[in-house]
């Protein structure tokens, strides 16, 4: 009983974590352009692999982004910002690479429809 206490006091734990991170990306529009820049650098490298037209859209998507976040930032805020780009990015191209080499079809679907709704919630975002 108590193990099992202790595992669901590891979960709660988790997730209040998990919905922390959420609510910062959430109520901070600098963290959401530079998050965003991640996962469109990721999208647009897979589409140069799988679809080299497609990644046209998506490199003037990045740049749209990337001139958000030059306009909502200030000077001391760079390494920051480079700091959750690159772990977006990172993240965005484990869930592509999931999504494309993966021997359980489920979990291949699952990823390729959750970074498909991380790319559009940033697309989402911008005008065009």
């Amino acid at each position: 009983m108590r193990q099992v206490l202790c595992i669901a006091g590891f979960c709660l734990a988790g997730l209040a974590q998990t919905v922390e991170v959420a609510e910062a990306q959430t109520t901070d529009p600098l963290r959401t352009f530079a998050n965003c820049a991640g996962r469109l650098s990721a999208f647009m490298e897979y589409q140069w692999m799988f679809d080299g037209e497609g990644s046209e859209q998506t490199q003037m998507q990045r740049a749209a982004m990337l001139d958000l976040i030059e306009a909502t930032m200030a000077p001391d805020q760079a390494r920051q910002i480079l700091h959750w780009r690159i772990s977006a990015k990172m993240a965005h191209a484990a869930l592509l690479t999931r999504a494309t080499f993966n021997d359980d079809p489920a979990d291949a679907l699952w990823a390729q429809r959750a970074a498909e709704r991380l790319r559009l919630g940033c697309t989402s975002l911008l005008l065009s």
